[in-house]
């Protein structure tokens, strides 16, 4: 098991694909043989980024997609004939990136974060740990991300604590139990397949 404790003055900020805000990138992977970091090379990111006004989200062919609001609330997501309801704080909505998605905004606006991979290329869960009480961690890489004020957590017994805003990467081989002991996380689950075992995708 390996722990990094990533810093939020140490995140970097990028704008959104289709230039229409900022995200700040907290933990992100690329393909190994690629000459530059970028949307092509993307093999997964997790990200968090405030919605201040109703607008279209990025067109991001061949990823898949999920999102929870962390701030604020009334968030809605909608598409031809679907709806993807984030009205509730701490909700998770899966969605691909082909979707034409425009937000609406009920009760001003929220910050939320985004688990984003390259379909094929990793598989993504993403969890609100709201209330003390363990979980299973399977091999693969994990991001506990403090998103509402400093909270703390045990990994096989080991105690770790998170400023807010800041993130724990725990990269494991093995299974492991994750334990909420105090305040309010969220967590980011990834299992990358086969290392570049898919072509280059255009996004």
């Amino acid at each position: 098991m390996k722990t990094t404790l990533l810093r939020s003055e140490d995140y970097t900020r990028a704008p959104w694909k289709n230039g229409g805000g900022v995200f700040t990138d907290i933990a992100d992977a690329h393909r190994t043989d690629a000459t530059a970091k970028d949307w092509d090379s993307l093999i997964w990111r997790f990200a968090s980024t405030p919605i201040v006004a109703p607008g279209p989200f990025s067109y991001m062919p061949g990823i898949d997609r999920l999102q929870m609001v962390v701030g604020g609330r009334g968030l809605v997501l909608k598409a031809r004939g679907q709806e993807f309801d984030e009205r509730e704080p701490f909700t998770t909505v899966r969605f691909t990136g082909e979707l034409e998605i425009v937000t609406e905004l009920e009760a001003g606006p929220v910050e939320v974060v985004n688990l984003m991979a390259r379909r094929g290329a990793a598989e993504i869960e993403l969890l609100a740990l709201k209330e003390p009480g363990e979980h299973s961690l399977l091999p693969g890489t994990h991001l506990v991300y403090a998103a509402r004020g400093d909270c703390s957590i045990r990994l096989d017994g080991e105690a770790f604590a998170l400023p807010h805003g800041g993130t724990l990467k725990v990269e494991l081989t093995a299974a492991a139990r994750l334990a909420l002991v105090t305040g309010l996380a969220v967590l980011g689950s990834i299992r990358v397949a086969a290392a570049d075992a898919s072509p280059p995708g255009r996004y």
